[in-house]
């Protein structure tokens, strides 16, 4: 899986050790309600569309590019749902992050989901209620998207209620 130029640069000097890293996520719900995951290529689950922003990168912007890029679908950013803080993620090859995550909703505007890049190994539509095994927080996640009420939830409280 490629990192972004400036993020291998940085891997060079800091090695594995922990990095602060601005993320994107989308929840992308198209027409029927069904909500646009990825297979992960570095760990095999399914997960959020989403990436690391470019530096002086929009966060809206960011979220469009990834789910271009990753997914080959256009979608338009309606709401920012979550600001949190991920856990600490450890990747294959020993290097860690942790992301100040930014959770979009966001509407499916155009475009055939597929594989669109080496990040995933497989892309799909799936009903809200027949979605794949997810980890807690992307769950979570989902799940404050699809109910938003109004306001951005700001930290990570646990699983949901």
């Amino acid at each position: 899986m490629a990192i972004p130029a400036f993020l291998a640069e940085l891997r060079t000097l800091v090695g594995t050790r922990p990095l602060w890293l601005p993320g994107v996520a989308a929840v992308v719900l198209d027409d029927a309600g069904r909500v646009l995951l990825g297979r992960r290529a570095d760990d095999g689950r399914w997960a959020l569309v989403g990436g690391i922003l470019d530096p002086g990168e929009e966060p809206a912007d960011g979220v469009v590019r990834e789910c271009l890029e990753e997914t080959g679908v256009l979608v338009e950013p309606e709401r920012l749902t979550m600001v949190s803080v991920s856990p600490m993620i450890e990747y294959p090859n020993g290097d860690r992050c942790q992301y100040l995550d930014l959770t979009f909703r966001c509407r499916y505007l155009s475009g055939e989901a597929r594989v669109n890049d080496d990040e995933s190994l497989a892309v799909a539509w799936f009903a809200q209620d027949a979605l794949p095994e997810l980890d807690e927080y992307t769950t979570r996640r989902i799940g404050l998207a699809l109910d938003f009420k109004g306001e951005t939830v700001f930290g990570y409280a646990g699983p949901p209620a």
